[in-house]
């Protein structure tokens, strides 16, 4: 996967919004800093849902997409809107805009039974340091501990 054959699809004035950075990227070489590292987790998109308009020198595709992340196998539905322009006769982006589904940023990625079981180690880990601050760290702000040798 090539950055520079993708930033290349953008029109001179193109807009990317992109799914994984707050950064606009207004230019061919913002656009291609963005994908240099997306395209390093190797992704697999396909629309699930989309809606194509067409008018005299543009066209739109708006809806939804997932991708599959090749490098951890993760996946990630977002929302999406292109616009397309003819430039010096060929089919450009224009804008493009992606985020992920609310659902997902409101439900997080669900953890797994051996990732709990590694949470202990990184807990037992920093335990190994003797480091109070380390070990602390492990614990959420709010959290209670019920310690196993304390009177208090």
């Amino acid at each position: 996967l090539d950055p520079k054959k993708v930033a290349v699809r953008y029109s001179k004035a193109g807009v990317l919004l992109p799914t994984f950075s707050d950064v606009p990227r207004t230019d061919f070489d913002s656009v291609k800093d963005y994908f240099d590292a997306f395209l390093l987790k190797k992704p697999q998109g396909e629309i699930v849902e989309g809606f194509v308009k067409m008018g005299d020198g543009w066209c739109s595709d708006t809806g939804i997409y997932e991708f599959t992340m090749g490098a951890t196998g993760d996946k990630v539905k977002a929302r999406y809107s292109y616009v397309y322009v003819q430039e010096d006769g060929v089919w450009k982006i224009q804008h493009h805009h992606s985020s992920v589904m609310p659902e997902q940023i409101a439900m997080g990625k669900p953890i797994t039974e051996s990732e709990v079981r590694d949470l202990f180690q990184v807990w037992n880990g920093a335990l190994a340091t003797l480091d109070p601050k380390k070990v602390a760290s492990c614990y959420a702000k709010k959290g209670v501990l019920l310690p196993t040798v304390s009177d208090v």
